[in-house]
């Protein structure tokens, strides 16, 4: 019987979220708490990358967490942003976030429509004289470096965030009958936190093939995996589950 569920991201903001539509219709209490946290890095492990970020015409950001992170260590190191700056962004929610810390001119940002971060390439490509700044995670693959490489732009990656586990405290009760995961670093933080873990009645649910990987991989048992071609949504997936393993 499921009755209490950990969702490792946080909380949505917007009350119109399927899964409060779960608990109201399925009678089941969904608790939001991220199993891991994104940290900037500090001006000293970012000067050890021996990047000027002014060196640079043009950012690319790929999330909200890299414009905060840019933005914060450019005020650490006393960085100020040029007018001309110009911004490249993976979809327009993302262009628009840069509000928050430079007046927005469109002019001089630019974004992607899908989403996917190789659809911003052939905006870059319009402007290959540019210098571009990567700011980006401590985790992530090379696909879009070599992109670049491959269309002969020149630019940098700069590591300025980081992802951590984000860990329970002693007196936090860990009492779910379902987790559900949407990252492999995740189920890092998972193991970390609880090295002895067990997970017996415990179902395991993730979104994503590396996700889902990441589950086997730790050797846990992995009872729902999203998006299907029936469940295209977490949501969607979930509340099939519940229904099925509770007997509605």
């Amino acid at each position: 019987m499921i009755k209490k569920i950990l969702v490792s991201q946080p909380k949505p903001t917007s009350e119109k979220s399927p899964y409060f539509d779960i608990e109201r219709n399925q009678k089941v209490q969904i608790v939001f708490r991220p199993f891991i946290k994104v940290e900037g890095v500090t001006p000293a492990d970012f000067r050890k990358q021996k990047i000027t970020i002014l060196d640079h015409t043009a950012i690319v950001f790929s999330s909200r967490h890299a414009i905060d992170h840019f933005f914060q260590l450019c005020k650490e190191l006393r960085v100020s942003i040029p007018e001309d700056m110009k911004y490249f962004c993976i979809t327009e929610t993302v262009a628009l976030y840069i509000q928050k810390y430079v007046q927005y001119r469109k002019r001089k940002v630019f974004f992607g429509t899908t989403g996917k971060i190789n659809d911003i390439v052939p905006l870059m490509v319009k402007h290959k004289n540019e210098k571009y700044l990567i700011p980006m995670s401590d985790v992530h693959n090379n696909e879009f470096a070599e992109l670049l490489e491959s269309k002969k732009l020149v630019h940098t990656e700069a590591v300025m965030y980081r992802t951590v586990s984000n860990d329970f405290t002693p007196d936090e009760p860990f009492d779910y009958d379902m987790l559900i995961f949407f990252s492999p670093s995740g189920i890092q933080s998972l193991q970390k936190n609880f090295p002895n873990f067990e997970q017996g009645e415990i179902s395991i649910g993730t979104f994503g093939p590396t996700t889902a990987k990441a589950v086997k991989d730790a050797g846990l048992r992995l009872d729902l995996e999203a998006p299907s071609a029936q469940y295209p949504s977490m949501t969607s997936a979930l509340s099939a589950y519940i229904k099925k393993v509770n007997g509605e």
